[in-house]
Order: C-alpha cells, then sequence, then structure tokens
C-alpha cells in the first residue's frame, strides 16, 4: 500500500488507548480527526488527493473486511501504482471467491466472484488481486475509454504482457462484461505513455482515423537523437504529442525551471519541424471534444 496513505485508527484502538466515543466524536467536530468510514478515522483531515484518500479507505477497509476478501477492481488498480482516470472512487473494491453474498453500499462494493489462488497476492500487508486479473476485471466492469487507461498502464508497468492478460480475460469467459474485456485487450498497448496518450488513442480510433505508431525515435542528418514522439504516421510523415503542460509546471525536473523546460521543447519541436515532419499538438481540453483537432489530423493525413 502506497506510504503516502494516512495510517488509520479503529475505534476500537482508541478505546483501548482509552478514548470514549465522546471524546472521539469531540475529536472529530474539533479536525483533530478525520473520518475515513464508520468506525476508522485519521489524524488531522482527509488526504485530498481522490487517489490517497480511496487507498486510506483500503487501509481502514483491510482492517474491516471479512479475512477471505481481496482488495480489486479499481482498488486493485491503484494498488499497483496504474492511474485510474474516470474511475469512481467512493466505494473500496473487494471481491470474494463465492457465487452469491455481493453487496453494494456507498463505503464497500463487495463482488462474489470466482477467485483462484494464483489470481491473488500480496501488495504491502493486503490480499489483492493479481495484476492480470485487476486488468481483466477493470475491463469487464468500466467504460472503455478508462479500461485502456489501465489496461496501457498496466502494459507499460511491465507487470503484464498480452498473453497473461488474454489468460485472466479466459478465464472468464461467460462473465459479464467479457466481451468488452476482449475488446479492451486487443486495443490496449503498452506504448502509451499516459493518461492523457491513452486517451488520445482511443479518441483517434473513435474518430476512424489510421492507428498511429507509439514512441516513434527520430535522429537528425548528422544521426543525433531529436525526440520521440507520442504519435507518427509514416507515410504523411504526420507526429502528433499529447501536451498535458505538466512538464512545465509542477513536475519540472530538478535543476531546471519551467522555462528552461519550455526552451527545450521549443528547440525540439524546430528540430523536428527541420526534418520536414508536419507536427500536430493537442491538449487535455481537446480529448473532452476531439472533434476538431481530429478534422486538423484528418486534414493534414489525406
Amino acid at each position: 500500500m502506497t506510504s503516502t496513505a494516512p495510517a488509520v485508527h479503529l475505534r476500537t484502538g482508541l478505546r483501548a488507548a482509552g478514548y470514549s466515543d465522546d471524546e472521539v466524536r469531540q475529536r472529530v467536530r474539533a479536525g483533530e480527526l478525520g473520518v475515513v468510514r464508520r468506525g476508522a478515522y485519521v489524524d488531522g483531515p482527509l488526504p485530498d488527493d481522490h487517489a490517497t484518500r480511496h487507498l486510506t479507505a483500503v487501509r481502514a477497509a483491510s482492517e474491516q473486511l471479512c479475512a477471505d476478501a481481496v482488495f480489486s477492481h479499481a482498488s486493485a488498480a491503484l494498488l499497483h501504482g496504474w492511474p485510474v482516470w474516470g474511475l469512481p472512487l467512493g466505494a473500496v473494491h473487494a471481491t470474494r471467491s463465492r457465487r452469491t453474498g455481493g453487496r453494494v453500499d456507498p463505503a464497500v462494493h463487495v463482488h462474489a466472484a470466482r477467485l483462484r489462488d494464483d489470481e491473488v497476492t500480496w501488495l504491502d500487508g493486503v490480499l489483492v488481486t493479481d495484476a492480470p486479473r485487476t486488468v481483466a476485471d477493470v475491463a469487464r466492469t468500466a467504460p472503455f475509454t478508462q479500461a485502456v487507461v489501465v489496461a496501457d498502464a498496466a502494459l507499460a508497468s511491465g507487470t503484464v504482457d498480452a498473453d497473461s492478460l488474454a489468460r485472466a480475460i479466459a478465464r472468464q469467459k461467460g462473465w459479464p462484461g467479457a466481451p468488452r474485456a476482449r475488446r479492451v485487450l486487443a486495443f490496449a498497448d503498452g506504448g502509451s505513455r499516459s493518461v492523457g496518450e491513452s486517451r488520445s488513442r482511443v479518441a483517434i480510433a473513435q474518430a476512424g482515423l489510421p492507428a498511429p505508431e507509439l514512441q516513434h525515435e527520430f535522429v537528425d542528418r548528422g544521426g543525433a537523437h531529436v525526440g520521440t514522439v507520442d504519435f507518427w504516421w509514416p507515410r504523411k510523415r504526420v507526429l502528433g504529442e499529447f501536451d498535458g503542460l505538466v512538464k512545465y509546471g509542477r513536475l519540472v525536473p530538478p535543476g531546471r525551471t519551467a522555462a528552461d523546460v519550455l526552451v527545450a521543447e521549443k528547440a525540439r519541436e524546430d528540430a523536428l519541424r527541420d526534418l520536414d515532419l508536419r507536427v500536430l499538438r493537442w491538449l487535455w481540453s481537446d480529448l473532452t471534444d476531439f472533434r476538431a483537432t481530429a478534422a486538423r489530423l484528418r486534414e493534414r493525413l489525406s
């Protein structure tokens, strides 16, 4: 479990430490304790970040759920370290290996589904579905784009490959959402290196545009490395770049300023244009409605 998730105090532990229920309520009202879920608290306010808050809820649930509950779906994806863009994080997901007995409430979604022993692993002290099973579960149950984001990230991390995903999905033949999972697997590509790139690939495909090559490397006429681009259509010498703007802001490399990065990126793009390449960039906002960007791409690829 991520070390950024704060420690959780259960009501039973607070009682054992000498706090009465009234004192616990007083500490909550004073902001000294944040309520994770019924009977579970953290020191101070809950984390602002949705992912960290969810992992904190996982930590609390691990102390309160039945011993055979295995964290799964979006919860497991976060525990494996993958982005879960667009997936609801209000409830913790866990699976119990049984045919019936699933339940859904605002805090926990317990799935009832067969779990093989080799589909379960330990991560930081809690039972979690292993990487292939986690991707398969998300691919069956999540919308296509969100599932592709998870599958791409899992492939890029090296913790799964196409064969292990195919086996995990084949085990779920006949389960609800299995055809959707096979579609996600057919589309997933570890060449996508970010949520924005995965979302871009889906948008490009949905616009009916040709599939690009991913992470293509360019060298200049002297053989020096110019850069690696997100998307490349070689027949028309068109390259596409998703620009999340993060590299110009809070994730600037140590020892460099945002201005340094911006100047370097401008020089890189000029060098690519010197190779007689047509460059098209788009932003997060363009992914909300990709039609204008798709039209610009279609014109360059025609």
